[in-house]
């Protein structure tokens, strides 16, 4: 029995120190206090202390251990993951990892989450909202936009160049805004909330564009050249960088460039001839400025000995001889400007470099870097402030709009696809915010940039689905009253654009997060090929034995954190929300231990294994969506009567991890699944989705006015102007819920039950029956005039519909 308690005791000892992460060093004295009480027990012998010592000794002698131990791995290893490209190589290094890298080592220390600064603006920054974005939105007529005009109208392009809309990233000495990424993703929301086109067409000059890329990369000269003209609308600026035959797959781009001498300006000078053909390009044809990607040869060594120089990004002038504006591409309805360019041998100085000469070859650098922040703002925004709008304007029409006598938001199968896009709204805004912060701070965060561009806008789409299931006919018929169908239409775009969604969740997420999040992979993928350094063995050694000494912690953690259940984890709070940060705590080491297993038994398979990829990348991504949700509630002071919302959205995004990683261990390599199951989930899967009381508490925050819905759509274009249905159904929403107790008041007067239709009717009845005031009649009869234009759908004169309408409005208007 001694000897079972001793063995017992060593377990839990050496158990306690894989948790606690202690070092190899300090894990070896603890041992060996343990061997010498067993050997004062009479337990331990000398054979035992021999095999203790043999084991112990190497282990923790270096030399001994690189030379005998982390030599022949290196050698393994070697064989096993292949050296990384160079594309690949300066993708991993071009971003920054941030609280990602913290959720992905198995020990997420909430404290420095909730230590990150709270997002606030600027007082200039709030007036640009109250003041231009609300003004830009009140000139906006959204079914102008999409059915008449298929552009936004010309005083409107005025009106955002004027007032600094393409300058908002260009900083204030060249005469920008030099607003926070914060502020710019505020921006949008409310942009999106009204107009996808509005939305677009001020997203991208602040997005991956020549104003981004000349600010970081430009020369002297280009800066004061293009900025100040960019800040003031003199120039509008796109990008190329997708062909037909490079969509996703960006690096495999077949537009390029061949460094030669030509003619400049009546000069012979070393330029370089640009032969393009370029699709799907925002704002191309209204450009006059193109940024340009391409493959650089230098086939005569003009510049050098090498002859393939790599991707290279340069500005041309689109009023340039040979550079060609194709004509508009038509994307499922939305009205944006995007189009395709084409140039044929098109020769440039190499000063239309960006950067100049020496920054030929380092556009891949350049647009990865600059590319992980334009994707976690604009894309991710557009897609928070769609859903914020379409979460109170559902809200609101779910209360106005009645069927079997009762509000259609009062019944079930209502509340269901209700409490989906409340709770989503609340936390798309929440991650917004999150990845805005880690921009502010100076991150370049390309892990986070990719799982928000993927889940944000996937999130959007389902639901703006679920709004057009409610709305029905209202949702479907199109015109100036429907606020739905045109974001519905476009929804597929955001999901396509700015790499494809599928390839995002399946290679991105998880290929980068891997090696970038990990504390040791990419140490040991660096070291194992390092053959200059002198240093490559030692590194090398110190990353294998971290890593295995990694390894068997989330081990323990994944297997006393299931056992557990996680009760006796680690939680910044005692409240309500303290079993998802203990859950979290759980799900982080499950991550942490099945990326090494899968990267153990995979090898530099791995990549190609883009289903266990995406599981993985999954587990990772609703970590950040949850964590990120419980940000806001502390950000925003723990507001308890939010708490429906932060429940519901952190529920959901466990309840979807803990579904990918069900997914993942059927589907384990190496047959693992079935013994990781056990460890992971000892009693079973622990979480269920959001319960049906807790939908019915979203659905209610969302259709009764009050603090916690003003938060959920805050910051949101509201005004009840001309053109703004959801504005107008909003004074309706308050109106109607005013009217019910005088139309209950006539009721009981009149001695039957009226049907809450008519009101107009309904108030005539009231003021013969003397039981209404003239104020409360007039309010009666606005609401039934709000409530007809809220349930009601357009309808057209059939030749307003004919395309030729719209092909000659467009002609007049350019003419």
């Amino acid at each position: 029995m001694t000897t079972l308690f001793w063995i017992i005791a060593m377990i839990l000892v050496l158990g306690t120190l894989a948790y606690l992460r202690v070092s190899l060093l300090t894990t070896t004295i603890a041992a060996a206090v343990v061997m010498t009480a067993g050997w004062a027990l009479d337990i331990v012998g000398p054979i035992s202390w021999i095999v203790f010592l043999v084991i112990a000794l190497p282990f923790n002698i270096s030399a001994f251990r690189q030379n005998m131990i982390s030599r022949p791995l290196m050698k393994v290893y070697r064989g096993i993951m292949p050296e990384m490209s160079t594309t690949e190589k300066e993708a991993i290094e071009a971003g920054t990892t941030w609280w990602e890298a913290d959720l992905f080592a198995g020990n997420p220390n909430w404290k420095k989450l909730h230590n990150y600064p709270v997002a606030r603006l600027s007082a200039d920054e709030q007036a640009f909202l109250d003041g231009p974005v609300e003004e830009v939105c009140r000139m906006v007529n959204q079914h102008q936009v999409s059915h008449q005009l298929a552009d936004l109208p010309a005083d409107v392009w005025q009106y955002l160049k004027d007032h600094g809309f393409f300058a908002m990233i260009i900083k204030k000495k060249f005469g920008g805004l030099e607003y926070s990424a914060y502020a710019q993703s505020r921006v949008l929301q409310k942009l999106a909330g009204l107009s996808s086109e509005l939305a677009s067409t001020v997203g991208v000059p602040n997005s991956l564009g020549p104003g981004e890329l000349l600010q970081h990369y430009g020369t002297p000269e280009q800066q004061n050249h293009y900025l100040p003209r960019l800040a003031k609308g003199l120039e509008v600026p796109c990008f190329a960088l997708t062909s037909p035959e490079a969509g996703s797959d960006a690096g495999s781009i077949p537009d390029f460039g061949i460094v030669c001498k030509g003619q400049w300006e009546g000069e012979e000078i070393l330029g370089m001839k640009l032969t393009w053909n370029k699709r799907y390009i925002t704002l191309a044809p209204v450009a006059t400025v193109l940024g340009l990607a391409f493959k650089l040869r230098d086939p005569d060594h003009l510049l050098g000995d090498k002859e393939e120089l790599g991707i290279t990004c340069a500005l041309i002038p689109t009023d340039m001889d040979g550079v060609e504006t194709g004509r508009r591409h038509f994307p499922l309805n939305c009205m944006f400007q995007n189009g395709p360019t084409h140039g044929n041998e098109v020769f440039v100085p190499l000063s239309f470099i960006i950067g100049g000469p020496k920054m030929a070859g380092q556009g891949w650098r350049m647009l990865v870097e600059c590319l992980s922040v334009g994707r976690g703002i604009t894309l991710p925004s557009n897609s928070a402030g769609g859903v914020k709008t379409a979460a109170l304007a559902t809200g609101a029409y779910a209360r106005i709009r009645r069927q079997f006598k009762l509000p259609i938001g009062k019944l079930e199968g209502i509340e269901e696809p209700m409490a989906r896009i409340g709770g989503n709204a609340y936390l798309m805004d929440a991650v917004t915010t999150l990845t805005t912060t880690g921009i502010d701070l100076g991150e370049k965060p390309s892990v986070i940039s990719a799982i928000v561009k993927y889940h944000l806008t996937d999130r959007m789409q389902r639901c703006v689905i679920d709004a057009m299931d409610i709305h029905g006919g209202k949702g479907v018929c199109l015109g100036p009253n429907n606020y739905l169908g045109r974001g519905y239409q476009a929804a597929p775009i955001a999901i396509t654009v700015e790499g494809a969604n599928i390839l995002t969740r399946s290679m991105i997420i998880y290929g980068q997060g891997a090696i970038r999040c990990h504390p040791y992979v990419l140490a040991e993928m660096e070291s194992a090929f390092d053959t200059q350094s002198g240093q490559g063995l030692a590194n090398f050694d110190a990353a294998i034995f971290g890593h295995i000494g990694f390894a068997t912690s989330n081990f323990v953690r994944s297997f006393w954190l299931g056992v557990t259940s996680s009760r006796f984890s680690n939680a910044p709070y005692s409240d309500k929300t303290k079993r998802y940060y203990q859950q979290m705590n759980r799900f982080s080491a499950n991550l942490a231990l099945l990326s090494d297993l899968a990267m153990a038994t995979l090898g530099g398979n791995l990549k190609r294994k883009e289903r266990i990829s995406a599981r993985l990348g999954d587990l990772l991504s609703q970590l950040y969506l949850a964590s990120a949700t419980l940000k806001r509630y502390e950000d925003e002071g723990r507001q308890t009567d939010d708490l429906p919302l932060v429940q519901w959205a952190v529920e959901d995004a466990l309840y979807k991890l803990q579904a990918s990683l069900d997914d993942l261990l059927d589907n384990f390599p190496a047959g693992l699944g079935g013994v990781l199951r056990v460890v992971m989930f000892p009693f079973g899967r622990p979480l269920k989705r959001p319960s049906d009381v807790l939908d019915h508490k979203v659905a209610k925050i969302m259709q009764t006015p009050c603090e916690s819905r003003d938060r959920l759509g805050k910051g949101q274009f509201w005004t009840n102007s001309e053109h703004n249905a959801v504005g107008i159904q909003e004074q309706t929403l308050l109106d109607i819920i005013a009217s019910e107790p005088l139309h209950d008041k006539v009721c009981k007067a009149s001695g039957k039950r009226l049907p809450f239709m008519w009101l107009d009717k309904v108030a005539a009845e009231g003021k013969a029956l003397g039981v209404l005031s003239d104020t409360e009649v007039q309010l009666l009869e606005r609401a039934e005039i709000g409530r007809m234009k809220s349930i009601n759908v357009d309808d057209f004169d059939p030749a307003e519909l004919r395309p030729e309408m719209v092909s000659t409005t467009a002609q007049e208007r350019a003419a």
